[in-house]
């Protein structure tokens, strides 16, 4: 059976409409709680697919968090293997990371709500991707940091405040800032989770996120479901080599 290992930074930020999604495949899927279990029990190279999640925290606090610096070089050596990895919102953010890409504070604002994605350069690289633009699709957004697009990267999609929505590295390896994985019939879960940020972000009102989620939520879970079989597709062989396309390692350092 193939493997699914998901790293999970908080309880309520979990795989959504994707758990059904691999289960069809065939993947075991298990969760590893960041913070808590340990880097040092589990290889990075040994679970068929990897999915970092998101939360609350920034990959550049450090000090407060010291587990990041840990998280970032496991996802590192999986990643210089170019095996199938997939990073959303702070998941993506740690992948960026890995690749020394900076990580920082968005200057416009959080983007939080229901947004249009707009095609990045490299998108027809990725096909894929297609399928979550579109005039009447809106995809969900929850952040407040960015991050710079790593050498080696292609670039997959836009917003209107933030360019870095997605990227691809090497075969194997996607990073999406916003989060095609949402359950719509969680929204509660998620702003009862982010009751404290909610309450301290200028603009960004509760009952409308509800409202959004009620009127984009069916054209955006039948977009995703289509994104998520046609990624899910383009990684099923894990063991072919990767494409040219993937970074000379000396572009990314050390």
């Amino acid at each position: 059976m193939k493997t699914a290992l998901v790293l999970r930074h908080v309880s309520f930020e979990d795989l959504g409409q994707l758990a059904p999604l691999l289960s069809q495949r065939g993947f075991d899927v298990s969760y590893f709680d960041v913070g808590v279990a340990s880097f040092a029990t589990t290889s990075p190279l040994n679970p068929d697919l990897v999915i970092v999640l998101g939360g609350p925290v920034s990959v550049y606090d450090i000090k407060t968090y010291p587990y990041m610096n840990t998280e970032v070089a496991w996802l590192r050596a999986r990643m210089l293997e170019d095996l199938p990895t997939l990073g959303i919102c702070l998941g993506a953010q740690l992948m960026a990371a890995a690749l020394h890409a900076r990580v920082y504070p968005g200057t416009a604002g959080k983007e939080i709500g229901w947004e249009h994605l707009s095609a990045g350069e490299d998108m027809d690289d990725r096909p894929y991707i297609r399928k979550l633009i579109g005039a009447e699709l809106r995809m969900l957004h929850w952040h407040g940091d960015t991050f710079d697009l790593p050498k080696g990267a292609k670039h997959l999609a836009a917003s209107s405040r933030y360019r870095n929505q997605a990227f691809a590295w090497g075969r194997n390896c996607l990073a999406l800032q916003f989060h095609p994985e949402f359950d719509i019939r969680m929204i509660e879960r998620w702003l009862i989770g982010h009751a404290h940020e909610l309450a301290h972000t200028q603009d960004v009102d509760p009952a409308r996120l509800r409202a959004d989620t009620e009127q984009f939520g069916p054209g955006f879970e039948d977009a995703s479901a289509a994104f998520w079989t046609a990624w899910l597709n383009s990684i099923q062989e894990k063991s072919q080599p990767a494409l040219q396309s993937r970074a000379p390692l000396a572009a990314i350092g050390s």
